[in-house]
């Protein structure tokens, strides 16, 4: 395996130029990685920032430190410091080498200013820089301090960020090159790359030249590759980019007072949980401890054609109509799939054979003509075991917000609902769902478990607490129950292979086993008539 300080030497030394890109801990660092770039700076203020203090050296080196180990610890790549002044004089210098070296840090860049420092965007010419004989003493130490013959030490030159032009730079340049440095980072503050080319024109070839091109960054890459430059480093944009996030989010939670909607457009938990290697955990677990995991399944029931959408359903059935280029059932799946669940079922029926999505697992019902929706249900259940798995129970026409399948996946009763409160005996769908409950939804409500009364279209606005989305999730311990009360149902009432999910649900109450409800209001969509397919375009 070839050692991070070999890497960056490599870097260094290359013969096209090589970037940088700035990280500030273990998670920025991780993503910088997996985004492709060959190497990480570790900026001094974004570190600083990320730790709510001054790039005034307020962040003491052993609090540095202590998040080097951490990028260092979750990543492959190589990670320069950004070291300032090198925290002290020339002991401390040597100090930080060996810190930095146990560590795994491939090098570190260190800048001819005096401790503590300020940062070079904040009035530069009043900042005071070292005295040469003084900063060669700092480089000798950290090249005859470092143990690995690769690790870099590069020497950073603020003579233009302090007005004082190229012929001191050059003059500090040669001196830090004779004292041992690796590589020279020459610094500019203006909007145009005038300054550092000047300089690399004299200075030529002699040692590899880096460079920040945070202010001059509108000059196109090729320049300082025609100048051959050695690496440029993207600075602090890591840094900038997550605060115009974080801004951004924080004042919408603000002004919303809720996170139905920015949900929608951040990275899903599970992505968090990926890029702190949760699945090494979770592979480690099964190795190392007793397997008794809860699992979830999910069986959607998706025969029937569709009438009520006329010639759109005319060779596919309703499922299979595209919205925002894809199958309804296929965005139906992928929500299913965003919260964990892998295993899905599809009932299909109707034009059976174009419901073909990958990654699902079909049940066909042929009767779908003579049948209903209990049929499909008795046909999909064949496909689970009674095993240790919860089971949701839904539609392939039937759109959720991820968050409402994660409240019924959080929730432990053996029978759970999900009721829209803002549907109150006053719906447009082709079979309004309407429900009583033991509370309607209220903040007491909010505190209270609610049980379900029943599902009847017939119900008044005064009587209904709200509409069934047509979402029941079933405990591994409740399948057997469901399977029993469905398997009497249809045995006692022929009538009932006709029948749809509302009666088998009411059948369950009477026997008395309760069923919580989930009180939501809206964040859902039932597919079925035009109007519908108009309003799932945005949803």
């Amino acid at each position: 395996m070839i050692r991070k300080t070999t890497k960056l030497r490599q870097l260094l030394d290359s013969q096209q130029l090589e970037f940088l890109m700035e990280a500030h801990n273990g998670l920025s660092a991780r993503i910088v990685e997996e985004t492709g770039f060959k190497g990480i700076w570790a900026s001094g203020l974004s570190i600083s920032a990320a730790l709510g203090v001054r790039d005034n050296n307020e962040a003491s080196w052993t609090q540095v430190l202590e998040v080097l180990e951490f990028m260092s610890d979750a990543t492959s790549i190589p990670i320069l410091l950004d070291g300032d002044t090198g925290y002290g004089n020339f002991n401390n210098v040597r100090r930080l080498v060996k810190k930095l070296e146990q560590r795994g840090i491939a090098g570190v860049c260190i800048e001819d200013k005096v401790f503590p420092k300020t940062n070079s965007f904040i009035n530069g010419t009043a900042q005071p820089l070292a005295d040469i004989d003084e900063f060669c003493g700092k480089i000798k130490a950290a090249k005859d301090a470092q143990l690995d013959e690769d690790f870099v030490v590069i020497a950073r030159i603020e003579a233009f960020i302090a007005g004082w032009g190229l012929s001191e730079a050059l003059k500090r340049a040669e001196a830090y090159h004779q004292a041992g440095a690796n590589g020279i980072l020459i610094h500019s503050s203006l909007r145009v790359p005038d300054e550092i080319l000047a300089f690399k024109q004299e200075w030529g070839n002699r040692c590899p030249v880096v460079i920040v091109p945070t202010k001059y960054y509108t000059t196109p890459t090729q320049v300082f590759r025609d100048y051959q430059f050695s690496i440029a480093i993207w600075a602090n944009q890591v840094c900038r980019a997550a605060i115009t996030a974080m801004q951004q989010a924080t004042k919408r939670i603000f002004t919303e007072e809720n996170l139905l909607n920015i949900e929608e457009d951040i990275v899903p938990v599970s992505e968090v949980f990926r890029l702190q290697g949760a699945l090494e955990l979770q592979a480690a677990e099964k190795r190392y401890l007793p397997q008794n995991q809860k699992q979830s399944s999910a069986l959607l029931l998706a025969a029937s054609r569709g009438i009520e959408l006329g010639e759109f359903t005319l060779d596919k059935p309703k499922c299979m109509l595209e919205l925002k280029g894809k199958p309804l059932l296929s965005q139906v799946a992928d929500t299913y799939r965003m919260v964990g669940i892998k295993e899905i079922t599809v009932v299909r029926g109707y034009k059976k054979e174009v419901i073909n999505l990958p990654n699902l697992n079909y049940i066909d019902n042929d009767d779908y003509d003579s049948t209903g929706e209990l049929i499909s249900l008795q046909l999909g259940l064949q496909k689970f075991s009674q095993g240790n798995q919860d089971l949701i129970i839904g539609y392939g026409d039937v759109l959720f917000k991820k968050y409402v399948l994660q409240l019924l996946l959080d929730n432990n009763h053996d029978f759970v609902v999900v009721v829209d409160a803002n549907s109150q005996g006053q719906s447009n769908s082709v079979r309004p769902d309407y429900v009583s409950c033991s509370l309607p939804n209220s903040k007491q409500a909010f505190y209270t478990e609610v049980y379900l009364q029943q599902i009847n279209n017939q119900l008044s606005k005064s009587e209904s607490c709200g509409m069934w989305t047509g979402i029941l999730k079933v405990s591994s311990q409740g399948q057997k129950i469901l399977r029993d009360t469905l398997k009497s149902l249809l045995l006692e009432e022929t009538a009932q292979k006709q029948g749809r999910m509302p009666s088998l649900i009411n059948e369950i109450i009477k026997l008395g086993y309760p069923i919580q409800v989930i009180y939501i209001t809206g964040n859902w969509l039932d597919i079925d008539e035009i109007e519908d397919m108009i309003k799932a375009g945005s949803f």
